[in-house]
């Protein structure tokens, strides 16, 4: 039997801001298959999620919810058998983000639906008969545009947007529509296009004998080529000229890693969901000010940018588009050149919103994505943001437990600093790139550019003046140690 609930709210936006947000209408479907054993229910991505972080599925059986006190740090709990047990995204806070999303992309969300079904419905996924329902509520709004919380079928779209006459827009195209609106750089904008041309093609099939056109004069009778075939051709073209211009940009991005490389100067990548803090923790490593927004997908082109290491090391900081569950692998393909950076990091921080209940759950999405990187195995230390969030005893408690030798993860405000200065000794600690050598050196006092590079660059420990030259005991990084090799006396690792 079917069991569904709806909910209906009306918004009302000042007048001068009604031709700026579209009024949007959200559907959600909560379609589970039961397990055999008949505990629970697991969804396929949720499946797939834990598979990719090894955990297993059999973790998100049923137990005692746990208090928002307790769940606070956002970690998974463990089962009596001794695994997590990772919650799951259920069909609320899914319809939640979608929300999230929707207002992200500009629009005002004035009702939502969500049904709860054994399976989606193959030709309109929620049924005809609920259709009716959405499209009077719909209208009831004088909303615009319906959002379904769901991939659809480009039969499905037709359908449902015969039944409502209303545009349909799907999960996919909605995180398309997201990412063409903040993409501001002419790569971000080229990889974008691909994406949607991507996901375009397959949705041009069935329009049929409407798009025909008929051809004129003599050996020209008959239905001639469709439009339908016609426009394929157009995108195709489209599609491969985007993908060389993508190519170039890819050519020009590896030239200039080339040149990095070249210097011994490591790049660490922030990889994590969207909105978990990421370019406001960059923000505050580099002070860069690049755009830090609540938006879901604010940054979208990469930025780098240099940061001294206690040990006076320099590493790149490398701030990546955000990853969400379900994310569109049309968008993973096209925005490959620029999560190139993750695939050549040295280290890669992985940022997790401390203060969300299902920041195992997104660790999880996270996970898929990075294995379809191939960047799984990279060396990785995992940041709790958002401790400002969390109750402060709490929040000291982590922090104190995390300050252990070895921790593997890191609790951090971004907003407010705290942790900042641990996890920059963690990265000091966890790069190998250009390592910090001590040494002894007597410099001539007349070079006076190469002390100030060994001041700038080196920590000194001792400083003598004799005949001339000054004796240093100092520890510095081995590019700076060779360019100060003819003064050294005696080197140690």
């Amino acid at each position: 039997m079917k069991r569904e609930r709806s909910r209906l709210s009306a918004r009302t936006v000042p007048t001068q801001e009604a031709p700026e947000h579209e009024r949007a209408f959200l559907v959600g479907l909560d379609a589970r298959t039961r397990s055999r054993g008949g505990k629970g229910a697991v969804t396929a991505q949720a499946a797939a999620a834990r598979e990719a972080s090894g955990v297993s599925t059999h973790s998100t059986s049923s137990g005692p919810a746990l208090s928002q006190k307790s769940r606070k740090d956002g970690a998974p709990t463990a089962k009596a058998d001794g695994r997590p047990s990772i919650p799951e995204f259920d069909a609320e806070e899914s319809l939640a983000e979608l929300r999230t999303l929707a207002e992200s992309a500009g629009a005002e969300v004035v009702g939502e639906i969500l049904q709860r079904r054994d399976r989606p419905d193959p030709a309109t996924l929620v049924g005809a008969g609920k259709l009716e329902e959405i499209a009077g509520a719909a209208a009831s709004m004088n909303a615009g545009v319906l959002l379904f919380d769901h991939d659809l079928t480009p039969s499905q779209q037709r359908n449902i947007e015969k039944i409502v006459g209303r545009r349909v827009i799907d999960r996919t195209q909605l995180i398309l529509d997201i990412f063409a609106r903040h993409a501001r750089t002419r790569e971000g904008q080229l990889q974008v296009e691909l994406a949607q041309l991507q996901y375009l093609m397959p949705r041009l099939a069935g329009h049929g004998v409407e798009m025909s056109q008929l051809g004129g004069g003599i050996g020209t009778r008959g239905p001639g080529e469709t439009k339908l075939e016609t426009d394929r051709r157009k995108i195709a073209r489209r599609v491969r000229h985007v993908e060389q211009q993508i190519e170039n940009v890819r050519r020009i991005r590896a030239q200039q890693r080339q040149r990095r490389e070249s210097v011994p100067v490591a790049t660490v990548a922030l990889v994590g969901y969207t909105n978990a803090g990421k370019s406001t923790l960059f923000n505050a490593l580099t002070r860069a000010g690049v755009l830090s927004s609540s938006k879901m997908f604010a940054t979208l082109d990469p930025t780098i940018r240099a940061v001294d290491l206690p040990s006076k090391r320099k590493v790149l900081l490398s701030d990546t588009v955000g990853f969400i569950r379900n994310l569109p692998h049309t968008l993973v393909s096209a925005f490959r050149a620029t999560l190139e950076e993750v695939q050549r990091a040295a280290l890669v921080l992985h940022v997790s919103d401390a203060s969300s209940r299902l920041s195992a759950e997104q660790d999880a999405q996270v996970e898929i994505v990075l294995k379809e990187l191939e960047a799984e195995k990279k060396p990785r230390l995992r940041v709790m943001n958002k401790v400002d969030l969390l109750d402060e005893e709490v929040a000291e408690s982590l922090i104190a437990d995390a300050a252990q030798e070895g921790a593997k993860t890191l609790y951090v405000s971004a907003v407010e600093g705290t942790g900042l200065n641990s996890l920059l000794a963690r990265i000091d600690q966890m790069i190998e790139e250009d390592q910090v050598k001590r040494v002894r050196l007597r410099v001539p006092q007349k070079e006076g550019k190469m002390l100030a590079l060994i001041e700038a660059r080196g920590r000194i420990s001792s400083r003598k003046y004799t005949d001339g030259t000054v004796e240093l005991e100092v520890e510095a990084p081995e590019s700076v140690v060779r360019r100060v090799r003819e003064w050294v006396v005696k080197s140690r690792a």
